[in-house]
């Protein structure tokens, strides 16, 4: 690893990485001020021709001289489609650096390139482990790690700087030489399942305001006993965010139950959760106070529960709730599940803990109820009877 190197051409017949020219300029320009390469790099701001021939032209050739940076342009269909390096982290050790420019996202020529890239510096730079490194919330990056093989370690609090704004927060995982290169848990996609008025789609970033006033509306909060009270719009992205962790871990699905018209905007979320593999899961759901009385939480979670037998392959759903939560016991009930008892001080609301009623339902009854449902997402129910809060207990 001590003696200069130059870049080499690599292809695999898709891609091709290779050292970086003078015609990648305009195009390097291009990524380095699309909005989101600025969230989540430490690009300049502003950037422009003269950035750009700086950073292609000398310092990643330079790299190559010193030892310090190998670094690659990736080439899609004659075009330069971003930039993959590995940096040197001493003998035996490298960080793999990437990114695209925007018009080729969502095409799989990075993660390509990525590919190339770990082959070659496993075989002729001599490394051992990889690590990877990118801000808290880069789901982009993570995904792409993930794809790579990549372990996810942790979160190292307050470490990556960014343009001299102090220090933020940032994941980290590695990749050793004899890992597997695909992933190694399970990341779960939310799929969009569109329903009778409505849909249930991915809980998104915008979906914010709506969960943080309908969250901190009197009746949710006396219910939600375990989320923060006054529920901020901090609490509500925060929120968010855990829905993508859960995703990311394969621990839950949320899906944001939404007008089903142009407005697209958040009513509720339905989950699912406690995900035992085989066994069981639990079910949980909450509404806007501006969506409750027509039977929404009844419909939605009609969807949600054929999605968890069909694709989870579980024994049996539960479902609980504040024995006094009468209009969240009457979803449940109308859902087909089975009372099946108390749990004394089980749920904990807003002024303490109190009993919690117990519900489940097996696959085998789930199957029986929906072939006699001449309509599998309309509610039979009195809308007057989610007229309160539906709130399960599981809205985590």
């Amino acid at each position: 690893m001590s003696a200069p190197l130059t870049a080499p051409t690599l292809t695999d017949g898709v891609i091709t990485i290779r050292a970086h020219r003078s015609d990648d300029l305009p195009r390097v320009v291009e990524q380095c001020l699309d909005p989101e390469s600025i969230a989540w790099t430490m690009v300049p701001t502003p950037y422009d021709a003269r950035e750009a021939e700086e950073f292609a032209l000398h310092l990643m050739p330079q790299g190559w001289l010193d030892g310090s940076e190998w670094g690659f342009a990736v080439e899609l269909e004659g075009r330069y489609a971003g930039t993959v390096s590995l940096r040197n982290e001493g003998p035996g050790r490298a960080e793999i650096a990437f990114g695209s420019h925007p018009d080729v996202r969502g095409t799989g020529a990075i993660e390509r390139g990525c590919r190339l890239l770990l082959e070659w510096g496993f075989a002729q730079l001599d490394l051992e482990t990889i690590v990877w490194r990118a801000f808290t919330g880069n789901w982009a990056s993570r995904k792409l790690a993930w794809r790579l093989g990549f372990t996810q370690e942790g979160t190292l609090r307050q470490y990556l700087p960014q343009r001299g704004a102090g220090r933020r927060d940032a994941w980290v995982g590695t990749l050793l030489r004899d890992d597997p290169r695909e992933p190694r848990t399970t990341w779960l996609e939310v799929p969009v399942i569109e329903g009778d008025g409505f849909r249930l789609r991915p809980v998104r970033v915008d979906d914010a305001p709506r969960i943080q006033e309908g969250t901190a509306e009197p009746d949710a909060e006396h219910w939600l006993g375990h989320k923060p009270a006054p529920y901020t719009m901090d609490d509500a992205r925060a929120y968010v965010e855990r829905r993508r962790e859960h995703e990311a871990t394969g621990q839950a699905m949320t899906w944001a139950v939404a007008d089903g018209d142009d407005d697209d905007r958040i009513l509720g979320t339905v989950l699912w959760f406690n995900w035992v593999p085989e066994v069981e899961c639990e079910l949980g759901y909450w509404l806007h106070p501006d969506a409750r009385g027509r039977g929404l939480a009844t419909a939605a979670c009609r969807l949600a529960l054929d999605h968890v037998f069909e694709s989870l392959g579980v024994r049996r759903v539960t479902a609980f709730a504040a024995a006094a939560n009468t209009a969240s016991r009457a979803v449940i009930e109308r859902l087909g599940f089975r009372f099946y008892g108390i749990e004394r001080s089980g749920a904990q609301v807003r002024d303490g803990w109190v009993d919690m009623a117990l519900y489940d339902v097996t696959a085998s009854e789930w199957a029986a109820g929906r072939r006699s449902s001449a309509n599998p997402t309309a509610s039979t129910a009195n809308p007057a009877s989610e007229s309160s809060t539906p709130i399960a207990s599981g809205d985590r």
